[in-house]
């Protein structure tokens, strides 16, 4: 009994120090982003700003339809959030997702049945 506490145990500690490595290696998306993709009339830009915690983000992303809030998550070089916005037809829910490669990221957007690219360049 004493032998599986401790087994257990080291089991633990291992687990949460492995959770933490993990943790170190989430890509760094905290800053101001210009993001860019193609609208149906045309190029589309907006100004995505993050704060970070660890695996966490949130923020807001501004453009042509205002300002609206967003959360999500950084897993490694993944990233996922999305934003929901109220127009006069209701909620409008884009969900967001990508790959951070340095001060670029690079995804997929997706907006109830359709979806687009759409990139993003860290402002110095």
């Amino acid at each position: 009994m004493k032998r599986n506490a401790i087994i257990l145990a080291g089991l633990c500690v291992f687990a949460l120090a492995f959770s933490m490595v993990a943790r170190a290696d989430d890509a760094r998306v905290a800053g101001t982003w210009e993001m860019s993709s193609q609208g149906r009339q045309g190029p589309i830009t907006q100004t995505l700003t993050v704060e970070q915690d660890a695996g966490k983000i949130k923020g807001t992303i501004k453009g042509q339809r205002g300002e609206a809030p967003f959360e999500g998550t950084v897993k490694g070089n993944a990233i996922s959030f999305t934003v929901k916005r109220q127009t006069p037809n209701g909620e409008f829910v884009q969900e967001y997702t990508g790959t951070v490669d340095g001060d670029a990221i690079k995804g997929t957007v997706k907006m109830g049945e359709n979806s687009r690219d759409w990139s993003a360049k860290r402002q110095k």
